[in-house]
């Protein structure tokens, strides 16, 4: 096996940690959730950091995010954190080719939001759910469309300060070797 190989190994089991971590420890206290809605601040920022390391790390960090919002919040917040696993393959692929990372999060922002709003459509679709009552499918898909897309933007800020410290010290590193 590469030096390579077993850096981004290592990083992305530190990733997946964190990407578990969060939702376990911080579900539900350090967000908001209504109804099949959640936000946890800093949730996304494992999963976009991830996508700087390929996209197998990504799907794997983000996998692990799904997992621990199963764990902790239900099948439901369970199912929309499994839409991470697409959003992060995707951004990993757009940063092969040369795409710059502020843009990339971009990108998949309104992807991330159209796939979170998409999957609880069945749980929403015939007005009365035994989850939550009398809903609204479209006013639904817009809370959780638009409370994502807005939850990945403050994340995004987050990962990309995150990013620029990483090649602070990545820079320090390469000076001194």
């Amino acid at each position: 096996m590469r030096a390579l190989d077993v850096r981004n190994m290592t990083i992305g089991a530190l990733l997946l940690a964190l990407s578990l971590i969060i939702p376990l420890a911080l579900g539900g206290v350090l967000g908001v959730v209504m109804g099949p809605f959640s936000a946890t601040l800093a949730s996304h920022v494992p999963l976009m950091i991830s996508m700087l390391f390929g996209p197998w790390v990504a799907g794997v960090v983000a996998l692990g995010s799904a997992i621990g919002f199963f764990l902790r919040l239900g099948p439901v917040i369970g199912l929309r954190a499994a839409m991470h696993i697409p959003v992060g393959i995707a951004g990993a692929l757009l940063l092969k080719k040369r795409v710059s990372y502020p843009l990339v999060l971009a990108v998949t922002g309104p992807i991330h939001a159209l796939l979170e709003g998409l999957i609880v459509q069945p749980f929403l679709m015939y007005g009365n759910s035994m989850l939550y009552g009398e809903s609204q499918p479209l006013a639904l898909f817009s809370l959780v469309g638009g409370g994502t897309l807005l939850h990945h933007a403050m994340d995004a800020v987050i990962a990309v300060f995150c990013w620029r410290i990483m090649r602070v010290f990545q820079s320090r590193l390469n000076c001194k070797q």
